[in-house]
Parts: structure tokens; C-alpha cells; sequence
């Protein structure tokens, strides 16, 4: 076979779905690791569907995901045009589909919207409509006719009515379906536009694709791609058809899922090697069973053999922790950029935010995270008296009372805040009264935080926050303990 090179040819209606991006992922993963070639192809031949500003998004979302194309659009790799309107008015598709037409493949038909209606037939509780191939059997000079008249009319492919057809998919394996079953399908519809079952056949041909990837809601048409490329005499590609994507409750996903395009998930706080990452998981792993893995090691380990054909499960839990690895080992500088928006929302300006953001680097999974572990530095939250109480530390709020209250006047007249100084002052209270450190420290920060889980130690938060707001709230408590 020749060089491999795969496409992405999406349609410019909204937001990337998390299929759509597997399918680039994979297209991608599939010419790279064979040292082949990725072309960007626009599949805007559903002018219905067109939304405006959508094709920028695609751009955007490859580029961002390092989805980078050899060939599209925007970098002519000889091919082009590369968007499907541009190529359809010159002419391309209706040339192709006319040939079909002189081989004694494809039929005009004129049928209108009421007879095509009375064909629908309910098979196995569902609705379709096989059309009865009514038009094949007009004469050539009533078909010329009615062309001449300017009457409403498709291109369709004359598919066989008996027999099987069988074809292979590299996850799949041979699929034989019945004849009888595939329906003539439109090629050019009556606004000249062609279907994009008909498109895609003759543009990964003109285009020289030789691996076709795509969801497999696409492998009951296959065989109608094969009778094109068997009436045009051209060679059938290597078909990957990818497996479903199903929500938690193992329904399909869907875009009211509100995680289910590449923009809702930035949006949510992740960081796009994560979903890069665990968008390639989804339907296929590695022989190893390493899962965190850059685009480069995806590259290299890509293959598509391993793909599974059971549906793939989006488990948030799974995307939640792969991206907090992914945190973990991000640069300091550019992690603080990320956090930034969520620490000023939390925050304001005032306090150390740097300082706080390498605090709740390792501890987050999605940058959301950070607003509801840091805003007691902000203010202490409504907390219970029972919070006190440690089991481990030996505290109760009797005990953490009379800390409390031992520790207020030190803290008054201690001049140097520092983490390390208000350490060994406290430190030192507890080594002459025969306190242990957590017995101390514990009550110190509930009052500081009024919380169990905080991102930093008792004496770090009262260097943080400062010596008039930690003695506030110190003061606070012991009223608040008092009281109980």
C-alpha cells in the first residue's frame, strides 16, 4: 500500500464533540506513528446545518489540541480544494455522479415528497423507507424530458437487490449484510449539493486516503461506499470504524450531557493534554497499560488493532484524576496563570495568591477546585464546635479552649510572622507544657480555617492571612467555644 494518510473531514456545526475529536485523535494517531500524512478536510455540503463561526472552532480545537494538519484549507497539499462547497462548484461531484449514470449505475429520479412518503414501512418497530427504485425504469428520452422541463430531481445509485455484500473493518472484522436491505441512496440531492455519503467517496479517492476512520454509526452504509468504489473500479481504503461513546449510565453521549465537547471541558477545568490523553483511551489502550501519555507517546504506541469494539465508557471519575496527574507535573509559572482567575474570584487581590496556588497545585483535580479549598483564607466559614475534636490529636474543644486561649497572648506579641518563627513559638509552648505538635497546631488552624482538610498547615495560614486577621480569628473562636 501506498503511503498511509488519513483525514478529518468535520462538519462546521457548533462545538467539537468528544466523538469528533476522537476521530482526529485517532486519523491522526494512525498517519503519524506510520510516518504518514493528516489533511483537514470541510465537509460543508449540509448548508442547513452550516453555523457561522463554527469553522473557526475547528481550527482552534486542532491547533489547541496539537492536532496539527499537513494538509487542509489553509496549506494546499495539491489536492484541493479542501472544503466541500468550493469543490462542488466546480463541478466535481455531478461529473462523477453522471459517469454513474452513463455506466448504468445511478438514476435521476423526480419522485416528490408525497410518493416518497407513502414508501415508509415499519420494520421491527422502527420507520424507514426503502425507495422502490420507480424512477430506474424511465425511458431515456422521458428522463431528458423532464430534465429539459426543469422538474425537481436526485442522482441515485442503482444498489443490487440480491444477494450479500461483505466488507472488512479492521476493528469489525467481515460484516455481510443482506441486499434487499440497502437502500438506494441520494448521491446529488435536488439543490445539487451532493449527500455526504456520495462526497466523502469521491473525495477520499480524488484525495488519495487510504485509512478511513469514523464512528461506527457509519458501518451500516459501508457497503453503499463499496458499490462506489466498485462501479468507479477504485481501490476501497482500510476502514476503522471507532466504538460508541456512552455517558456513566451507558447511554449514548450527548451534547446535553454538558461535557461532551472539547470547549465544555476547558471551560470545566481541564487542561487540554488531559483530554487529548483521555480521549485516546476511549475505545482503545495501550499493550503496556500506561495511561498518562503525551501526544509524542501517544504517536509512538498508537495502534489501532487494539482498538475494542465494546462501547466506551466517559467516566468524569477517570478524566478528573488523569487531569490532576496532569497538574501535578505542570511548570509552577504556568500553573499560576491557570489558577489565577479562580484565586481572584475566590480571593480578590491582597494576599499571597502565588504562594496559595503552590499550595493547591498537588491537591486539585480540575482548577474549579481551588475556589471552594481556598476561601476560607477570604473568611472563615459557618463550622461546628465538634470540629474540634480530633481523635488522633487528642483534642476536644475543652482542650482546644484553653490552647487557644494559652497561645492568644504569644501571638499578640509576636513580631515575626513568618511560617518558621510562629512554628518554633508554637513548638516551644508545646515542648513546656507536654503537648504533642498536632495537639497544638489542631485547634489553631479549625480556628484559622473552619475547616478539617486545608492545603496548608495552621502556622502557614496565619502567615498568610496576617497577624491582625489571624488574631481576629483566634479570638473569634475562643468566644465561640466559650459560648458552648
Amino acid at each position: 500500500m501506498s503511503k498511509v494518510k488519513t483525514r478529518f473531514a468535520p462538519s462546521p456545526t457548533g462545538r467539537m464533540h468528544v466523538g469528533n475529536l476522537r476521530t482526529a485523535l485517532y486519523a491522526y494517531l494512525i498517519a503519524k506513528h506510520a510516518g504518514g500524512t493528516f489533511m483537514l478536510r470541510i465537509e460543508d455540503t449540509d448548508q442547513e446545518r452550516f453555523m457561522e463561526g463554527a469553522l473557526d472552532i475547528i481550527y482552534r480545537t486542532l491547533a489547541d489540541a496539537g492536532l496539527v494538519h499537513d494538509e487542509g484549507p489553509d496549506k494546499d497539499g495539491g489536492v484541493g480544494p479542501y472544503v466541500q462547497s468550493e469543490r462542488n462548484a466546480r463541478g466535481i461531484y455531478l461529473k462523477y455522479a453522471k459517469q454513474l449514470v452513463e455506466q448504468g449505475d445511478a438514476y435521476y429520479c423526480f419522485c416528490d415528497k408525497e410518493r416518497l412518503e407513502s414508501l415508509r414501512t415499519t420494520v421491527a418497530g422502527k420507520e424507514i423507507a426503502i425507495y422502490d427504485k420507480h424512477c430506474l425504469h424511465l425511458g431515456k428520452e422521458e428522463v431528458e424530458k423532464k430534465l429539459a422541463a426543469g422538474v425537481p430531481h436526485v442522482i441515485r445509485i442503482n444498489m443490487p437487490t440480491e444477494g450479500t455484500t461483505t466488507f472488512h473493518d479492521e476493528i469489525y472484522g467481515d460484516i455481510t449484510v443482506n441486499n434487499a436491505e440497502l437502500d438506494d441512496m441520494i448521491l446529488i440531492k435536488s439543490d445539487g449539493y451532493p449527500t455526504y455519503n456520495f462526497a466523502n467517496v469521491v473525495d477520499d479517492h480524488l484525495m488519495g486516503i487510504t485509512h478511513v476512520v469514523r464512528g461506527n454509526e457509519y458501518l451500516s452504509s459501508t457497503p453503499k461506499y463499496n458499490r462506489l468504489y466498485e462501479a468507479f473500479g477504485w481501490e476501497v481504503p482500510v476502514y476503522v470504524h471507532c466504538p460508541l461513546i456512552t455517558n456513566e449510565e451507558h447511554q449514548k453521549l450527548s451534547k446535553r450531557s454538558g461535557h461532551s465537547s472539547y470547549e465544555d471541558l476547558l471551560e470545566q477545568g481541564f487542561v487540554k493534554d488531559a483530554i487529548v490523553n483521555f480521549v485516546a483511551l476511549l475505545g482503545w489502550s495501550p499493550s503496556d497499560n500506561n495511561e498518562i501519555m503525551s501526544l509524542e507517546e501517544l504517536v509512538e504506541n498508537f495502534d489501532y488493532r487494539h482498538m475494542s469494539k465494546s462501547p466506551a465508557v466517559f467516566d468524569m471519575t477517570k478524566l478528573r484524576w488523569m487531569n490532576g496527574e496532569y497538574i501535578k507535573k505542570m511548570d509552577e509559572d504556568v500553573f499560576y496563570e491557570m489558577a489565577l482567575p479562580y484565586l481572584k474570584r475566590s480571593l480578590g487581590d491582597g494576599l499571597d495568591l502565588r504562594r496559595i496556588a503552590g499550595m493547591v497545585k498537588t491537591r486539585i483535580e480540575t482548577l474549579p477546585d481551588i475556589c471552594e479549598m481556598v476561601d476560607f483564607f477570604r473568611q472563615v466559614p459557618e463550622y461546628d464546635t465538634a470540629m474540634y475534636t480530633h481523635k488522633k490529636m487528642k483534642t476536644t474543644a475543652e482542650t482546644s479552649l484553653q490552647v487557644l486561649r494559652d497561645v492568644l497572648p504569644l501571638l499578640e506579641s509576636q513580631e515575626d510572622y513568618s511560617n518558621d518563627a510562629l512554628f518554633a513559638m508554637l513548638t516551644a509552648y508545646g515542648k513546656e507544657k507536654g503537648y504533642k505538635t498536632g495537639y497544638v497546631m489542631w485547634p489553631i488552624r479549625t480556628a484559622a480555617s473552619g475547616r478539617q482538610m486545608t492545603p496548608a498547615g495552621a502556622t502557614e495560614i496565619l502567615e498568610i492571612i496576617g497577624k491582625e486577621e489571624s488574631l481576629r480569628r483566634i479570638r473569634a473562636a475562643i468566644e465561640k467555644l466559650s459560648c458552648n
